[in-house]
């Protein structure tokens, strides 16, 4: 009885194993590009699907987000800055027939094409806007590298520059530069304000001289605010018209030997 099952146990093996192998489950996530002796088939999945062994062949995409690191590139900026620069990239594939037939390996491809764009874009562009305007350098370089690799049925999601490294010399002289910027500001700043204090001394001074006493009024109060101290010597402020008064007297010519006479006669 087993003697005669024997021959017929190797066509079953095989047949399980060609049965085996035709079977395919994808995920969700994946898809399969079916090629029927070379030529195109179509686009299968997710789930069960059949393949038959030696006609027809299937290359899994994932459809998922894919991280990509793009490495340091050196780039001179406008400015003549060599700067060392890395960037992260994120994109997906949204057509997996023109991923598969019009390129021969997507993420390479996109890689180096991220990489040249890195350069090509931030060669324009001043050191100081590469520090300070690096949300819209992401946006540029990741509206370049969508529009190139749409042929390829690649959508690229978003582009984020991680590192601007600079070499020491140019750190020293960025913080040169910004301790000069910071003094400068607080010398404007502290010139506004004697601008400030000086028009509000002359309009003061302007309401005491209209009023006389206003400005005996600040006399009191400087006296006031001089007796609050510890200090062992009292100055009294003299008014300035007062002053003028002795001015005046001293300034005036002497009389005349002549003069003194005829008062006298």
């Amino acid at each position: 009885m087993l003697g005669e099952l024997i021959p017929y146990v190797a066509p079953t093996v095989v047949l399980l194993l060609i049965i085996a192998s035709a079977i395919k489950i994808l995920p969700e996530y994946e898809r399969g590009v079916v090629f029927f002796l070379g030529r195109f088939q179509g686009v299968k999945g997710p789930g069960l699907i059949i393949v038959i062994p030696g006609i027809q062949q299937i290359v899994r995409v994932d459809l998922r987000v894919i991280t990509l690191d793009v490495p340091g590139q050196d780039v001179i900026s406008r400015d003549n800055v060599t700067v060392r620069v890395n960037a992260v990239l994120y994109f997906r594939v949204v057509d997996p027939e023109r991923a598969i037939i019009r390129v021969e390996n997507y993420a390479s491809a996109t890689s180096q094409l991220a990489q040249t764009t890195l350069r090509s874009v931030l060669g324009k562009h001043d050191l100081d806007e590469m520090l300070a305007e690096r949300d819209k350098m992401n946006s540029d370089i990741q509206e370049i590298i969508d529009a190139q690799t749409e042929e390829w049925g690649i959508k690229v999601v978003n582009v984020e520059i991680k590192h601007v490294d600079l070499n020491e010399s140019m750190i020293r002289a960025i913080a040169r530069q910004a301790e000069a910027e910071r003094e400068r500001r607080a010398k404007v700043i502290h010139a506004e304000g004697e601008l400030q204090a000086s028009r509000k001394l002359v309009e003061a001074a302007q309401v005491m001289a209209a009023d006389s006493g206003a400005m005996q009024l600040r006399y009191l109060q400087t006296l006031s605010d001089m007796s609050t101290g510890n200090a062992s010597t009292i100055v009294f402020p003299l008014p300035l018209d007062v002053l003028a008064a002795f001015q005046r007297g001293e300034s005036a010519p002497p009389k005349s030997s002549e003069e003194d006479g005829a008062t006298g006669r």
